[in-house]
């Protein structure tokens, strides 16, 4: 198991594939979950230095705050409420440029102004969303939708 992470300098691009396989060896024979989630925020708040990173997992009827890096968040999350519940009612990733322009934005800070969240698949059905938030605009695009999207279909949940 990795222990040191290596950070990059260079395009988004290739800090994602200098990343992912790092992350990937962080979780090999680790079989607990929310040890591989913790690691897989602490690695990309690390590398990117985005404001929040963290997963919110499904219980019952509602989205609950799991693993993350950042300032508080909000604790539940009802489906179809903000981004995060949206995703999790659509079952698809939003990326959101300018999270005051999202109809229903649910604001845990005041500080995020851009937003991308991942559905987390078991089969078919979504058991929890990855969200993380910037402290600038437009912050993602499809480069990060494509490694983010393939980096939770690594997750075994």
């Amino acid at each position: 198991m990795a222990e040191d992470l290596k950070i990059i300098k260079g395009t988004k691009e290739e800090q994602y594939q200098e990343l992912i396989p790092q992350i990937k060896a962080l979780m090999e024979g680790e079989s607990d979950l929310i040890a591989n989630l913790g690691n897989i925020c602490a690695a990309l708040k690390e590398q990117f230095d985005w404001l929040w990173v963290g997963f919110y997992l499904v219980k019952d009827d509602e989205l609950v705050l799991g693993p993350f890096q950042g300032p508080v968040a909000c604790t539940r999350i009802k489906m179809g409420r903000g981004v995060c519940g949206t995703v999790w009612q659509e079952k698809k990733t939003y990326i959101v440029p300018n999270v005051e322009e999202f109809p229903g934005h649910i604001a845990c800070s005041s500080v995020s102004k851009s937003e991308i969240v991942i559905p987390v698949f078991r089969g078919e059905e979504v058991v929890g969303v990855f969200d993380i938030d910037s402290a600038e605009l437009s912050s993602f695009d499809t480069v990060d939708q494509r490694y983010l999207e393939g980096l939770v279909s690594t997750i075994e949940v």
